[in-house]
């Protein structure tokens, strides 16, 4: 009788004591909170609203997968920059354009000199950081003179203020 009694507690506590240690259960919910019942895998996975949300953006997705492959973006990627040179082609009263060749930008010259190895990179990454600082000295040069004329209009207000001002002294002694 004392083995079958030491076995049901035995079994017990690993049941439930052991288990409640080992992976600790949250603190229950407060009254008013509302359960809301689990949804079976059929709900959860192939629900009509959440199904067709899926397989667009699966489509929409794979469609811009396919598209970044090709060197050439295109219209699909960007269809409003493709517009608007249809419209400046397409536009009567202007002549068209001549096929003239366009500079490469500047990550297109970086593109094509890390391909060409360390020794194209760095020339083209020296003119990307010169260019770069030639703008940020040109501005704090045109900052620097935009500042300078405005603190010479404060003086001038003031020092035109100060005469004002002592003439009005003047005239109340009298």
């Amino acid at each position: 009788m004392k083995l079958k009694v030491v076995w049901r507690k035995l079994y017990d506590y690993v049941r439930y004591d052991l288990k409640e240690i080992a992976f600790p259960s949250s603190l229950p919910d407060p009254p008013h909170i509302k359960k809301r019942r689990k949804l079976t895998w059929e709900e959860r996975f192939c629900g009509p609203s959440v199904w067709a949300a899926k397989l667009w953006v699966l489509k929409e997705a794979s469609r811009l997968y396919a598209a970044s492959w090709v060197r050439d973006i295109g219209p699909d990627l960007r269809p409003n920059d493709y517009k608007k040179d249809k419209q400046s082609a397409d536009s009567p009263g202007e002549a068209k354009a001549t096929d003239n060749k366009k500079e490469p930008s500047t990550l297109e010259d970086l593109a094509v000199a890390a391909r060409g190895g360390m020794e194209t990179l760095r020339p083209a990454l020296q003119r990307v950081y010169m260019t770069r600082a030639s703008a940020y000295r040109d501005a704090l040069k045109s900052f620097i003179q935009g500042y300078q004329e405005g603190i010479q209009q404060v003086m001038e207000a003031k020092e035109d203020a100060k005469p004002k001002q002592q003439e009005d002294g003047s005239r109340k002694s009298m």
